[in-house]
């Protein structure tokens, strides 16, 4: 099976081959703070299984290994590397997926770094658009 997906503006777009490895939502705080959200969903695929196949990536080192990429012009989260703790691999963001929905996450990761308001999202209030 192959996938398919792109930034926001559509200057980046790649494509996956294959099924990923898991799918998980991380919550550790460098993905908060690279997102600007409280948890990005990640599907871990061998980086062979990834083709660029519009645009070129930014590239940004982080801390212990991390290597973020980002479409330089809408600065979307594309993809992660990290060649210390995840040798060979590629974590891409489901949301830039053109099926998100395909790659539900499996698991959940980092819950230590959550936060905490996280755990009790479905008793909030829930709306499909705006509330009037």
């Amino acid at each position: 099976m192959s996938h398919a997906g792109h930034c926001y503006c559509g200057a980046i777009r790649y494509e996956l081959s294959g099924e990923p490895n898991v799918v998980a939502l991380c919550h550790c705080t460098d993905c908060q703070r690279s997102a600007g959200a409280p948890a990005v969903s990640w599907a871990m695929f061998p980086e062979e299984a990834l083709t660029v196949t519009q645009g070129a990536p930014k590239s940004i080192n982080g801390s212990g290994g991390a290597v973020r990429s980002f479409c330089p012009e809408c600065g979307s989260g594309l993809f992660y590397y990290n060649a210390v703790n995840l040798p060979g691999i590629v974590d891409v963001q489901t949301a830039t997926l053109d099926d998100p929905a395909s790659l539900p996450p499996q698991v959940q990761i980092q819950t230590a770094e959550r936060q905490g308001w996280m755990a009790h999202l479905n008793e909030l209030p829930a709306f499909e658009r705006f509330p009037e």
